[in-house]
């Protein structure tokens, strides 16, 4: 079971969004719409940056990722929580033997943090950034999970809640379950064929257990 982190496992979207408008606040920067600002979220930094910003030259690039990582780890008052039910979801599926990774658009630095911070660390076995992998919809993170575990494309599965998930899977054509409840509108995730739709983690969970 690989899952994303930001928007699937963690409501994190307002604390990210806030980042961003605060850095781009103190770079200078046009400060954008709630809306246009979260729909860059499973990116890795710096293509985020640049799919809001895509004039900017890479040492506005710089400038713009230190404000941002400084303001979502350090300064930021904006709370972020694992959505309901995560836990429950992790630990069910360890019980049941399953190898559990993380694909996820945010830096090791700050995956790091909020693993360390929530206490979830414990319940996977492997995970990737784009600082040692690439940055989705780039399958790379998928990749390098299969080998490690030396597992097929297919006795794996993806899940997360962007378009970004979904066409990362889709480029080597794994199994994908999407989530509504975090970035990307349903209709759009759809599009990329998952085999579920889901509300919850604990519809995801259930889903899981009838399907595993």
């Amino acid at each position: 079971m690989i899952f994303d982190w930001d928007g699937t496992l963690m409501n994190s979207e307002a604390r990210i969004v806030d980042a961003i408008q605060t850095a781009a606040r103190e770079t200078g920067l046009p400060v954008l719409s709630y809306h246009d600002s979260k729909q860059i979220i499973g990116l890795s930094l710096e293509n985020a940056i640049l799919g809001l910003y895509p004039d900017l030259n890479q040492s506005q690039v710089v400038a713009m990722s230190e404000a941002y990582t400084q303001c979502f780890l350090e300064e930021s008052n904006v709370d972020m929580v694992p959505f309901d039910g995560a836990e429950a979801l992790l630990l069910n599926l360890k019980q049941q033997g399953l190898k559990l990774a993380i694909a996820t658009g945010k830096s090791r630095k700050g995956l790091n943090a909020v693993l360390a911070e929530t206490g979830f660390g414990v319940y996977f076995d492997m995970t990737r950034t784009p600082v040692e992998s690439a940055s989705k919809p780039d399958p790379l993170m998928l990749t390098q999970i299969l080998e490690e575990f030396g597992l097929k494309v297919s006795e794996a599965v993806m899940i997360g809640d962007t378009t970004f998930d979904m066409e990362m899977a889709q480029n080597i054509d794994m199994d994908r379950v999407a989530l509504s409840h975090g970035v990307h509108q349903t209709e759009v995730l759809q599009s990329f064929n998952p085999k579920a739709t889901l509300d919850s983690l604990n519809e995801l969970n259930m889903w899981l257990m009838n399907h595993i």
